[in-house]
């Protein structure tokens, strides 16, 4: 999944804590446009607002569906987290566009605006979730579990708010490559020419430009420098190692992107996917380059089913579903508070890559420069 840029995060847990063009389509006719429970639900800034939680359930039970866009089942347990939604309320998940990107999102909320199949809710890099809210597309909520949430980790109003993130990692086709690399560093060794690949173009996808960060920091860059990050590609590219393939879950099972660089709950999900198919999938966080992210949750201030859209926050940021996307390999944001009230699950937060080193975050001045040099400089290095 071509997800976008990109937050900074805090780092914890012992070992560590992790401080897009319209939808594809044309848009389904019919008008949204809440009623009686409904209207009171779409300007509710938290559950007590409607009464509470069994108030806002009911309400979003008799809306009935959540329209989603830019959610794959096989990204950080997406799949299983719209299941278990779909189980406990009784609530249509309609999933569309899964591959779309966080810009295809926020195209989405503009282009479809008044529409019944307008995206309720949106998981969005950081830097469209602060764009987004800018501009005056998200509504505010506090989820009951606000205060939890890390300061740096939510917006103050209460606009989007950071859910999982994870490390940069290098996976690795085992059964294809002798010696899997572990390091910025070791892929460029001319044993990997054409196995190199990223998950998407870094000047649009989460994973990408996580990647180009990572290798900056690798390459003496710094967030504010992330051009070492740009030329290290551009010499991956010139020693034939890069190859033009989006690595997906499709071309790690056939073999097609061997070496691939990505999310560790991702490829550590690949991991336990194929193991079953032969595919021997090793995960390392590279230890030159540690860079961590979260993506970010938001309510579409226009959204047709605004209760379900409250009521869908409510369970991501709940101890059930924090524990889904833990069972996906990715860290929650609540994991502080779970590890210290003991709701967290241990077996899984035990099956988490390990990581060394403590990574750091950029600010929003450097994120917003990273992303206008890779937007000028990336596709002359990589052409």
């Amino acid at each position: 999944m071509h997800r976008t840029p990109v937050r900074g995060a805090a780092v914890l847990l012992g070992a560590v804590v992790l401080t897009t063009v319209t939808a594809c389509g044309a848009a389904p006719e019919g008008e949204a446009g809440a009623k009686g429970d409904g209207a009171k639900a779409a300007t509710a800034a938290s559950a007590k607002d409607l009464g509470g939680l069994d108030a806002l359930t009911a309400a979003a039970r008799k809306e009935g569906a959540l329209h989603v866009i830019a959610l794959p089942p096989d990204w950080a347990n997406y799949g299983e987290l719209i299941k278990a939604f779909e189980t406990k309320y009784g609530i249509e998940v309609e999933s569309e566009n899964p591959d779309a990107s966080s810009a295809d999102e926020i195209a989405a909320v503009k282009s479809r605006k008044g529409q019944k199949r307008a995206p309720d809710v949106l998981d969005l890099g950081i830097a469209f979730a602060r764009s987004g809210a800018e501009e005056g597309l998200f509504a505010p909520y506090r989820v009951e579990a606000w205060d939890k949430i890390p300061a740096g980790q939510k917006d103050e109003a209460g606009r989007w708010y950071n859910d999982y993130g994870g490390y940069v990692s290098i996976g690795c086709d085992a059964e294809r490559i002798p010696n899997c690399p572990t390091t910025f560093a070791d892929l460029l060794k001319p044993e990997y020419k054409g196995k190199v690949a990223l998950n998407g173009n870094p000047t649009k996808s989460g994973s990408a430009f996580g990647g180009v960060y990572a290798a900056a920091l690798a390459n003496k860059g710094s967030f504010a420098d992330v051009q070492p990050g740009i030329d290290f590609f551009g010499a991956l590219k010139k020693s034939g190692n890069l190859i033009p393939v989006e690595s997906t879950p499709a071309t790690v099972e056939k073999g097609e992107t061997p070496i691939s660089i990505d999310w560790d709950y991702l490829n550590a999900g690949y991991a336990d996917q194929f193991r079953s198919k032969g595919v021997d999938w090793k995960v390392a966080v590279p230890t030159d380059g540690v860079y961590a992210q979260y993506y970010s949750q938001a309510i579409n201030k226009d959204a047709p089913h605004p209760a379900a859209a409250r009521l869908w926050m409510e369970f991501l940021y709940s101890a059930e579903g924090q524990n889904l996307w833990l069972k996906g390999y990715a860290r929650p944001v609540l994991l502080p508070a779970m590890t210290a009230d003991g709701t967290a699950d241990k077996t899984l937060v035990a099956k988490l890559p390990k990581v060394e080193g403590t990574p750091s975050f950029p600010s929003s001045a450097e994120l917003d420069k990273a992303k206008a040099t890779l937007a000028e400089k990336w596709d002359k290095a990589v052409s």
